[in-house]
C-alpha cells in the first residue's frame, strides 16, 4: 500500500503524469488492511470505545453492559449477513477500474469480516453468560496501544 502510494505521488508530481491504478490499488489494500486486521488482529479489549460510563459501573453491571452490546452486535451483524452475502455475489458482474478484480473477490472482505465478529462476539456472550467478568478498565495502564 506504501509503495502504491509513493509510486502514485511520484508519477503526479514529479513526471506530471497521474496514474489511476495506484489509487486504486492503494484503496483496495486499505480496506482489506482494515477489515482484516479488525477481524483477526485486534483483541476486543484494544477495540476502541467510549467507556466513561463502563468503566464507572460495578462487576455486575459491566457484565449486563457487555451482554446487551454483544447481543446487539450479533443481532444486527447476523441480521445483515445474509444481504451482505447477496450483495457480494452480485457485484461478481462489475470488475475494478483500472486493475480489473471482480467486485466480489474485493468485496468478499467484509463478509469475512462479519461472520469473525458475530464468531468472536458470540464467544464473548458466552463467557459472560457463564459469569465471567470482562477485564475491569485500569486507568493506570492507558496508552494509545503501542
Amino acid at each position: 500500500m506504501f509503495v502504491a502510494f509513493i509510486v502514485q505521488i511520484a508519477f503526479r508530481y514529479l513526471f506530471n503524469f497521474p496514474i489511476g491504478w495506484t489509487s486504486e490499488l492503494t484503496g483496495i489494500c486499505w480496506l482489506w488492511l482494515v477489515l482484516w486486521g479488525s477481524a483477526f488482529v485486534l483483541a476486543e479489549k484494544e477495540e476502541i470505545r467510549f467507556d466513561l460510563l463502563y468503566s464507572a459501573a460495578g462487576r455486575r453491571t459491566r457484565i449486563a453492559m457487555a451482554v446487551i452490546f454483544s447481543a446487539a452486535i450479533v443481532i444486527l451483524y447476523g441480521a445483515s449477513l445474509k444481504a451482505s452475502i447477496a450483495y457480494v455475489t452480485f457485484m461478481k458482474v462489475e470488475k475494478s477500474s483500472y486493475l480489473k478484480i471482480r467486485m466480489d473477490w474485493l468485496f468478499s472482505i467484509y463478509v469475512i469480516f462479519l461472520v469473525a465478529v458475530i464468531a468472536r462476539y458470540l464467544w464473548l456472550l458466552w463467557r459472560l453468560l457463564r459469569g465471567r467478568d470482562p477485564e475491569a478498565p485500569d486507568a493506570t495502564r492507558v496508552s494509545s496501544g503501542l
